[in-house]
């Protein structure tokens, strides 16, 4: 009976959530949007299809179209920026399709970083420690996952061949929402993959040296896996996929850990389907995590054990800033969340 008085108060909370605070925004894109990078209430960056960069300097309220020459028809999986002038752009696809764009100048100039000189790679996500210090992954090469580095925000170097992770056959990660990469602190890493399995890799030294480590996120299918890895302090985190071709299949789609990456606890009520994309709500008190997939949106109170629907909307990615939130999806799908703020 207590368990069931519990789904029932989260159950709830999750319906005051979305209706108080969550509302849909005019597009002002038809691109399939799935950067997002909320630097403040105020500045937010958004990517996706068609070479589409977009950013807003007033809660957006209004959004700017910021072009990069020569990319027009490059899909920008991933986007972080550090303030409202500095953005860095990851397109994601086949050899030189992969590319890492940077402005300094609020999009008014873009420097072209690094293009992929290699036919087999595919790049999926990138994420930093600050703006000087950042890494990517690719899908595998010969075995073994690629990554690239960087330590002044300029120049990306390849990690040595030895430091590399194995990767198992046909194993890849998921350029979903740029999030299979995430970085923690001034020197930890985690990423996540899917297909055969679904694991999650560890480096302490900023990519030097790798563990692995497996979880129970449904896999075995190209299809399957981890999609999305988020940590709020070194020890706890969670992780949400599925099966993108069975977006309402609500099970082995989320799980927690509490020690690192070391192991994975499924979640005991999981998301309403497969999941793209998890950000962390800090504003409310205790802090709400937010999953987004195809079929929608689902919120959990406590950390991610159990989670319960607040949208039914198709979305892509999501981000959370102190006051705001958004939620980014296909046809340039905008859903806010603001808390006690004048537009």
């Amino acid at each position: 009976m207590a368990r069931i008085v519990l789904i029932l108060v989260l159950v709830l909370s999750g319906f005051s959530y979305q209706n108080e605070y969550f509302r849909s925004e005019k597009s002002v894109t038809d691109a399939n949007l799935r950067g997002i990078s909320t630097v403040s209430d105020k500045v937010i960056w958004l990517s996706g299809t068609k070479g589409t960069v977009l950013r807003t300097l007033e809660y957006g309220i209004s959004w700017q179209k910021l072009p990069v020459p020569g990319a027009e028809n490059l899909d920008f999986r991933d986007i972080q920026a550090f303030d409202d002038k500095t953005a860095f752009i990851l397109a994601a696809g086949p050899g030189e399709q992969s590319r890492i764009y940077k402005t300094e100048d609020g999009g008014e100039h873009w420097q072209l970083q690094f293009t992929n000189p290699e036919p087999k790679a595919f790049y999926d996500c990138m994420a930093f420690w600050d703006r000087n210090h950042g890494i990517a992954i690719s899908d595998a090469v010969d075995g073994k996952f690629v990554l690239l580095s960087t330590s002044d925000g300029r120049t990306w170097v390849p990690l040595h061949p030895r430091t590399l992770p194995a990767a198992l056959p046909n194993e890849g990660a998921f350029a979903a929402s740029g999030t299979c990469l995430v970085t923690f602190g001034k020197r930890d890493a985690w990423f996540a993959t899917g297909g055969p399995a679904a694991r999650v890799f560890h480096s302490s030294d900023r990519g030097e040296t790798w563990t692995v480590a497996n979880t129970p996120i449904l896999s075995g299918e190209a299809s399957q896996g981890i999609f999305s890895v988020l940590f709020w302090s070194a020890k706890d985190g969670v992780i949400v996929g599925g099966d993108y071709k069975k977006p309402d299949l609500a099970e082995k789609n989320a799980a927690v850990t509490h020690d690192g990456g070391k192991t994975w606890t499924l979640a005991s009520k999981p998301p309403s389907g497969y999941r793209s994309a998890v950000a962390r709500d800090t504003y409310p008190s205790p802090p709400v995590l937010v999953a987004v997939g195809i079929n929608g949106a689902d919120a959990s109170y406590d950390g991610g054990k159990i989670w319960s629907s607040i949208a039914r909307e198709e979305y892509n990615a999501i981000s959370f800033g102190p006051s705001t939130g958004w939620l980014v999806g296909p046809q340039g799908r905008m859903t806010s969340r603001h808390r006690r703020l004048k537009r």
